[in-house]
């Protein structure tokens, strides 16, 4: 179906410049596309599942084969009997055959929308691992630099309870958050270890260094801004929506299938046949030569032991057991919209916050400072201070990257998510800096 297809854009055709001297978004999903074992194994079952169609259609079509025998008879082998015949049978009048085709190309048309489906979770998946990277790496480097702030303050207070200005306490206070910050050093590098290797799960090789989100960028908000238009989306767009109706769609056609048990069917046979005889003993037993038939065979099904009426029932109640899945479906897109889009909103409003809480942190650091500096703040003053504007750096980082991938889950769920998408996102990147 090309509307399952159309979510399925060529990268060939995507023109924009990586940034320099770092992998890019787009050049990690290309590698994605041909390394990911997850898709690449849905790509083999949209290859099989085309032929569904096919096999499907062969019930419609004519068959033809060719059979023959050979015999020889009595104990001395007096005689023999050559036959062989060339037969051509055409389906009339079978309804079973009928439903099979339509149920080979709801399935074809399933394949497709698993596929789509399927495409859109890689998108998802990159993303994910791409922004966890970046995550990580700015835990680490606010760490590196909050661990280099606190030495600087380490050093200022030895200093002062050298020349007698400040007591041993400041000394052992950023001694102890020197001590805390090379533990947190420690654990926020092996975060990062993980996180590399989950993209290199993805991608084959993980790519490094990442081009990282522009510090100047700034998000919108989700397109259209009502979140019932994405909501009526998901109900209908959604491709595991999509694949759980055609799932119904087919699990419908094999009740006519069943049911077509108790119908007749009629077929048009023609033939061409050639027997040849000789005989030993009797010459006048001999014989060869050809036959031709034109034929119309039909069956009246009975009586099959209840087995059509019990198949039949299998198929309703498997029907009805599509319908709930088909319900679960919509109500699972519905959930992931409404959940998609609340975490852009909100991740928009959390930016803002952060970033006012950015620049009140940097200014509580440079008043504390000063205050330590003239004698009315302690080291302690400082060294929080410290800690409150680094948490907010790496929390306001993290907010960028969890918007930006609700924004791509929130299209995802609606069932709209292309590669374009993930084109306007690598916008937003940049080289890191050296």
């Amino acid at each position: 179906m090309s509307r399952f297809l159309s979510a399925a854009l060529a990268l060939g055709a995507i023109a924009l410049q990586a940034p320099a001297g770092a992998a890019d978004l787009l050049q990690v999903y290309q590698q994605a596309l041909s390394n990911d074992a997850v898709y690449t194994s849905a790509r083999h079952a949209l290859t099989a599942g085309r032929e569904r169609e096919v096999q499907g259609r062969a019930g419609l079509l004519p068959t033809i084969g060719i059979g023959g025998s050979y015999t020889r008879s009595d104990q001395n082998f007096d005689s023999s009997n050559n036959n062989y015949a060339l037969q051509l049978t055409q389906p009339l009048f079978r309804l079973a055959n009928w439903e099979t085709y339509q149920q080979g190309k709801l399935s074809a048309a399933s394949s497709e929308a698993q596929f789509a489906q399927a495409r859109q979770d890689l998108i998802l998946r990159v993303g994910q691992a791409y922004f966890d990277v970046l995550a990580a790496q700015d835990a680490l480097s606010f760490i590196g630099a909050q661990k280099v702030a606190i030495a600087e303050q380490l050093a200022s207070a030895k200093r002062n309870f050298e020349i007698g200005t400040s007591t041993i306490t400041d000394t052992n206070e950023a001694q102890a958050r020197y001590d805390l910050a090379g533990a947190q050093e420690i654990s926020a590098q092996n975060d990062l270890e993980v996180a590399l290797s989950k993209l290199q799960q993805i991608v084959g090789d993980a790519p490094t260094p990442l081009a990282v989100l522009r510090s100047d960028v700034r998000l919108s908000p989700p397109q259209p801004a009502r979140i019932d238009d994405w909501i009526s989306g998901a109900q209908q767009d959604n491709f595991n929506v999509v694949a759980q109706q055609l799932a119904l769609e087919i699990a419908q056609s094999e009740i006519k299938r069943n049911r077509a048990g108790h119908a007749p069917t009629v077929d048009l046979q023609v033939a061409r046949g050639f027997s040849d005889q000789t005989s030993v003993r009797s010459s006048y037993l001999n014989a060869r030569g050809y036959s031709n038939s034109v034929g119309v065979q039909w069956n009246i099904p009975l009586f099959a032991g209840f087995a059509t009426s019990s198949r039949v029932d299998e198929a309703v109640a498997l029907a009805e057991r599509a319908r709930s899945d088909l319900d679960n479906a919509r109500r699972t897109a519905v959930l992931s919209a409404r959940q998609a889009f609340l975490g852009v909103a909100n991740g928009l409003s959390q930016i803002k916050a952060y970033e006012a809480a950015e620049v009140s942190s940097q200014s509580s650091l440079d008043s504390n400072k000063l205050g330590y500096q003239v004698g009315v703040r302690i080291n302690i003053d400082v060294l929080n201070a410290q800690q409150q504007l680094y948490s907010t750096r790496r929390d306001l980082a993290r907010a960028r990257y969890d918007t930006l991938i609700n924004g791509l889950k929130l299209k995802a769920a609606a069932g709209v998510l292309q590669e374009a998408d993930l084109e306007q996102v690598n916008r937003l990147l940049t080289a890191p800096a050296q």
